[in-house]
């Protein structure tokens, strides 16, 4: 058994930015299934994380995820697609994945475990599972949080080549294993001049905040409407369902 990880397809275009640690590491674990590899003891084979990681048995009853990192340093691990996507992240996105803890435990020092999580923690929540980070001309970023979509697949169509688009959330990324038309990303906007992942996550770390976060600066993008990377939507008719490429309620 190899948790799944034999599925990933590598050579899908979103997997761009993590197929280099990536390919690697499932490999690994694939190769040695039934010999006792987990998925965790791959992630630790490189130093490239600020973080361990560990069983979820390590997770002591009762206590919050994202405390139990923020305490220990520590991210207990389950082996699947979830958790190995998550790793990749902790990985590509160092500064960016410890600022999200930090905010994460501020949030639960000021209004302690509730069951519900509230505007704040919910935001950092959907950054981390579901986010995708953009950088893109005005035009078109304009377009796409109006829901334009016969200006951001159509006339605009020709300023993706001036744009990078980037999954960071480890859900949105695990879901794209078995790609299906509806998935949505939640895309937050870089708006400044980047040249690397390393500067992005620089720039990542600096800039996010709960409030920010919780005022929702996101814009829906269905991914595989993103010119390159699935072929059917080379037809104009791709985009012609509503029940995907949705209006804006304004």
């Amino acid at each position: 058994m190899a948790f799944g990880l034999e599925a990933i397809d590598w050579a899908a275009p979103w997997l761009d930015p993590w197929r280099e640690i990536g390919q690697v590491l499932a490999q690994q674990v694939n190769e040695t299934a039934g010999a006792g590899l987990s998925v965790a003891q791959a992630l630790n084979s490189t130093s490239l994380a600020p973080v361990q990681f560990v069983p979820q048995s390590e997770l002591p009853a009762g206590m919050a995820y994202e405390q139990y990192i923020f305490d220990t340093g520590r991210v207990p691990t389950r082996d699947g697609l979830h958790d190995f996507f998550n790793g990749l992240c902790w990985m590509r996105f160092p500064k960016t994945k410890v600022r999200l803890n930090q905010l994460q435990a501020a949030q639960m020092a000021q209004t302690g475990i509730q069951p519900e999580r509230g505007p704040a923690r919910d935001a950092l929540t959907l950054f981390d599972e579901n986010a995708a980070v953009f950088m893109a001309p005005d035009a078109l970023w304009q377009a796409l949080v109006a829901k334009d979509w016969q200006l951001v697949f159509g006339s605009l169509r020709g300023l993706w080549q001036d744009s990078t688009l980037i999954l960071f959330g480890h859900a949105l990324t695990e879901k794209l294993v078995y790609p299906r038309k509806p998935i949505t990303a939640h895309v937050f906007r870089v708006q400044a001049a980047i040249h690397s992942i390393a500067n992005m996550d620089d720039w990542m770390a600096k800039e996010l905040s709960a409030p920010m976060l919780a005022s929702k600066p996101f814009a829906h993008l269905p991914v595989l409407g993103v010119p390159g990377w699935w072929p059917g939507n080379e037809d104009p008719a791709f985009y012609a369902d509503a029940s995907v490429f949705r209006a804006s309620k304004a």
